[in-house]
Parts: C-alpha cells; sequence; structure tokens
C-alpha cells in the first residue's frame, strides 16, 4: 500500500511537471482597432450617434426654452400680478423638472435609454467579434489572449502575437 501511494505521488509530480514544461501561447487584440474597422461596429455607432445626437438636440431644445423662460419672468416679475407671478413660477420649476427628469430617462448614467440602447445595438457585434477572437485563438493553438485596449494593462506585447487583424479579417468574411 505504502509503495501505491508513493507511485501515485511520483506519476502526479511527474505529470505537473510535464505539464509546466508546455509552452502557453499567449496572444493579444486591440478591440479599439476591432471597433473603428468592422463594418458592423461602425454601423452600429453611427446609429447611436444619431440617437444621442436627436437626443441632446432636445435637452438643448428644452433648455433653451428654460432659460428664455427665466428671462422673460425677470423682465416682467416687477409687473405681474401676484397670482400671474404663482403661475409664472410653478411653469418654470416644472420646465425645470421636465428638463431633468427627461436628462435622467434619456441620459442617466448607467439606467438611461442611451445606455439600454448602447447595450442593445453592441451585444450582437460584441457576440460575433468574441466568436472570431475565440475561433482565431483555437486555429493559433492560444491559450490565452488579451485585450491591448482594454482595463487590463499589457505593459509590452511583441507584435508576433498580436492578433487583431486576424480576428478583423474574420469579421469581415463573415465567420
Amino acid at each position: 500500500m505504502k509503495n501505491f501511494l508513493i507511485t501515485i505521488v511520483l506519476v502526479i509530480l511527474q505529470a505537473t511537471i510535464i505539464f509546466a514544461q508546455v509552452p502557453q501561447k499567449t496572444g493579444y487584440v486591440d478591440s479599439q482597432i476591432i471597433l473603428t474597422q468592422f463594418p458592423e461596429a461602425i454601423k452600429a455607432q453611427g446609429d447611436l450617434d444619431a440617437i444621442t445626437n436627436l437626443w441632446s438636440a432636445q435637452r438643448d431644445s428644452m433648455q433653451v426654452a428654460l432659460q428664455q423662460g427665466y428671462a422673460d419672468y425677470q423682465k416682467q416679475a416687477e409687473t405681474m400680478a401676484p397670482d400671474k407671478k404663482a403661475a409664472a413660477e410653478q411653469n418654470l420649476i416644472k420646465m425645470e423638472q421636465d428638463l431633468r427628469q427627461f436628462s435622467q430617462v434619456k441620459f442617466g448614467q448607467g439606467t438611461g435609454e442611451i445606455y439600454l440602447k448602447q447595450e442593445e445595438i453592441f451585444n450582437p457585434i460584441k457576440a460575433k467579434i468574441y466568436k472570431a477572437i475565440e475561433d482565431v485563438a483555437k486555429e493559433e493553438a492560444m491559450q490565452f489572449v488579451f485585450d491591448k485596449s482594454g482595463d487590463i494593462i499589457l505593459l509590452y506585447a511583441d507584435s508576433a502575437f498580436d492578433i487583431t487583424f486576424k480576428v478583423l479579417d474574420k469579421l469581415k468574411r463573415g465567420l
């Protein structure tokens, strides 16, 4: 029994040593390059920009109307009847609340419609990109692929391991 345990320990130790000697191939991509050169991502960004510009224009219009309302109120406040003055003040408060609510609904950090729209538009594209990265990594027998432009800090990268353009080529050919 003692010999059996020693044999098992030696086999496990030997397997660990052999596995540790197998070189691991690593690659990286620059997702910014992919997003700026992949036609579907370019179109998606254009669509998102169009929506953002439309909502920004609406917000700006509301803001200009509010500022004009304040300016008009300040000019006429001295000569207004108390009931008209109170109504004008209530109207300005309502306009300001509407502007804040619109800004929060459309552009609220993490919860605004623009962020939800971004997820809706870009999720299928991200899935294609990840699939292409996975396919290229498997073709190149890579165990790890890093994103050079992401949160992971890559201090040095030999261009021989850059698979960005292979991934981009695969995406453009339609997987």
